[in-house]
């Protein structure tokens, strides 16, 4: 199948989140499937370093109308790992400090949205199924109505949408739509289509004109039916089940493997694990923890919001530090109070806590490898990939039962010996206290421990399994 993936941002290229990382490693596992002519489209961000830049081949360059403007359009091409990558050049839209946050957002990807329409004719190729992803391509299936008949490339695509974070949706005042987005009032601005208590929903309209939605996670595609997860599209998610799916995100492996791994002090094994207590001793040292073979690290990763669950976290915490074994690594940025508040623990608890406001990637890999615990207690987590990128460097993951995190985490059993981290269900610090609590006496038990550490290690979190699912959506549409 010729496949077209629109992604605001793709690793390595350009990434601030979650998103990117699954527009990197998908569409290389969809290539890897027979028959599959896999094509990534993006802006070319000016954050899109030189060395990428270098690699890049210029295609073309064109104009097209979106509403009154005549816009000039720059393709360049790459190609990488059986992908065809595609960076769309506009240097009006795509020359900021930031991928987001601008106020003209809305514009921005209106723009690319067409960009991505537009192409497939430029370059002479017909898609099979364009793959749009969260609100910034929510556009793509709505100018794909008209395209459909004015681009015979585009006659027979159909469009698959993804719900990455519903939270996020792209709501506008309803005068954007002709001024902005080029869309007549008349036909666009109804219930069935983009019309949201009298505002423009991009994400409404994607879910209404998509051929088929998914979501990350089955239990996030379960939970979008209520009101406390949908963030007001419940109503519409429920309309559309007979389309929607969830499909669990997966990880690059060969990325994150403790065996390979140069980023880490030491490498590891599941039948060797003494490379793992090097990285957690080298990062007890890092950090100006104790260094102390038998302290549990609890480790932290995470943009420090509210519905990450650090409202938990930081009601529980005097409590979690009672245990003279515990050392705590924190690392992320988010609101001024929870950012506070680690920076006090930090000094409350000295040489057993860390508090590292910030972001860095080689500090995220030696808390990944040097970590016994991984916490994670989000109220919402659509997937997640930080409990399976723990796992699969034996830091076994405490999370609440909710998204991905319930679909990629079954709960130990000490019974039985299975399953691979320790879950609780309510938003509530005392069943999160719980939970610890049941990982740090199994901890103790350190033959029960290692076992636990091998499943994890061994388990399959590749993209192969959901690969397969997203190209049976794909089949499906044309059956």
């Amino acid at each position: 199948m010729r496949i077209l993936f629109a992604s605001p941002e793709v690793a390595p290229f350009i990434k601030t989140g979650g998103l990117a990382d699954v527009a990197g490693s998908l569409p290389p596992a969809l290539a890897g499937l027979d028959g599959n002519d896999v094509r990534v489209i993006l802006p070319l961000y000016s954050g899109i370093n030189d060395d990428w830049r270098s690699q890049m081949t210029f295609v073309k360059y064109f104009y097209f109308q979106l509403s009154w403007r005549s816009c000039y359009c720059g393709l360049f091409e790459l190609v990488r790992g059986g992908v065809t990558y595609y960076f769309v050049d506009n240097e009006a839209y795509f020359k900021r400090n930031g991928l987001y946050g601008h106020f003209d957002d809305g514009e921005r990807f209106a723009y690319f949205s067409k960009a991505v329409i537009e192409t497939p004719a430029q370059i002479g190729w017909s898609p099979d199924i364009i793959h749009c992803n969260d609100w910034q391509t929510a556009l793509v299936p709505i100018y794909l109505i008209e395209g459909r008949t004015r681009l015979p490339e585009l006659s027979a695509t159909k469009v698959v949408y993804t719900i990455h974070n519903i939270e996020y949706q792209g709501r506008y005042g309803n005068s954007i739509l002709t001024e902005v987005f080029g869309l007549d009032y008349n036909s666009y601005f109804n219930e069935g289509l983009l019309s949201y208590y009298n505002d423009v929903n991009l994400m409404k309209g994607a879910i209404m004109s998509s051929d088929f939605v998914t979501t990350v996670s089955p239990t996030y595609a379960e939970e979008l039916q209520y009101a406390f997860y949908a963030h007001g599209l419940e109503g519409v998610v429920a309309s559309q089940q007979h389309k929607i799916r969830g499909i669990l995100n997966g990880i690059d492996m060969d990325v994150w493997d403790p065996s390979k791994d140069e980023k880490i002090p030491a490498k590891f094994t599941a039948e060797d694990f003494s490379g793992k207590w090097e990285c957690k001793r080298k990062l007890q040292e890092q950090l100006g923890l104790d260094v102390n073979p038998n302290a549990v690290i609890i480790g932290s990763i995470s943009r420090l919001v509210g519905h990450k669950g650090y409202d938990l976290i930081t009601a529980a915490f005097d409590r979690i530090m009672a245990n003279p074994e515990v050392q705590f690594v924190l690392l992320g940025t988010g609101e001024w109070s929870f950012e506070e508040f680690f920076r006090n623990a930090q000094s409350r608890y000295p040489g057993r806590v860390s508090a590292n406001i910030t972001y860095s990637a080689p500090l995220s890999s030696a808390i990944y490898a040097g970590a016994d615990l991984f916490l994670m207690p989000s109220i919402s987590e659509p997937c997640g990939l930080s409990q399976m990128i723990a796992m699969r460097y034996g830091t076994v993951p405490v999370v609440r039962l909710t998204g991905g995190l319930k679909d990629s985490v079954p709960a130990y059993n000490p019974d039985t010996d299975e399953g691979l981290g320790f879950t609780f269900g309510n938003i509530n610090a005392e069943d999160m206290l719980s939970a610890l609590d049941r990982a740090l006496t199994v901890h103790q038990d350190t033959e029960a421990w290692a076992r636990l550490m091998r499943r994890e290690m061994t388990a399959d979190f590749s993209w192969n399994k959901s690969a397969r699912e997203y190209q049976s959506i794909y089949e499906s549409l044309f059956i």
